[in-house]
């Protein structure tokens, strides 16, 4: 039987869009997908610190906000495009080669878990060229490694502007790695995000790594 249209897996997923973010998140997040748009054809993939006891509040309330659709994964879900996977309070989520997810209890990374490093270095190793790593206000330095990883996979990373990030530790931290390739203002990375994905699904077999 053939799966359903909207359905992706790793031979077939054109790109993959990995967020990290921590304190100031929520408006962040919503400013960046409000930028994109209804069919927005790439998946979304993002890690916000949450606190234990959160039971799918923030994605729920993201969901509110935001253009696309907008869930917790279950593990082995089969990742879609145009939808956005919020990592679930106290797990790992990670990227596995196949196109779906796999949800862990492993140690925390960073005293986080989930980590953004963690879902940065899976989403890469498993699709190479093919992620787009965004870092954006927080306060720790979660998500540098991984931005490190992205960019030695061939993938593309961004980072929020520091001078205007509510909170500028972490994207600071992520460009002070060397490895960031652009740095915008949140309403920035909606139309780079936005740019991107037109790019790459009119030249699938191009690097995101395109100029």
């Amino acid at each position: 039987m053939n799966p359903p249209p909207d359905r992706v897996n790793g031979a077939a997923m054109a790109g993959l869009v990995v967020m990290g973010c921590s304190a100031g998140g929520f408006r962040a997040l919503t400013e960046v997908l409000s930028g994109l748009p209804a069919d927005y054809p790439l998946p979304v993939m993002l890690v916000q610190h949450l606190h234990l006891n959160d039971e799918g509040l923030f994605a729920g309330h993201l969901a509110l906000e935001s253009p696309l659709p907008v869930t917790e994964p279950f593990d082995k879900e089969e990742i879609r495009p145009g939808h956005v996977y919020v990592a679930p309070a106290d797990y790992h989520m990670l990227v596995e080669s196949g196109g779906t997810v796999a949800l862990s209890t492993d140690g925390k990374v960073h005293w986080s878990r989930p980590s953004i490093d963690v879902l940065f270095e899976s989403a890469a190793y498993a699709f190479g060229r093919r992620v787009i790593g965004v870092i954006m206000t927080g306060a720790s330095d979660d998500g540098s490694q991984g931005i490190r990883t992205i960019r030695s996979r061939g993938g593309f990373t961004i980072a929020e502007d520091p001078a205007t990030a509510e909170f500028p530790f972490m994207p600071r931290s992520a460009v002070a790695t060397g490895c960031v390739d652009t740095i915008l203002t949140l309403e920035g990375i909606g139309k780079k995000l936005a740019d991107m994905a037109r790019n790459i699904i009119s030249f699938p077999d191009e690097t995101c790594r395109y100029e």
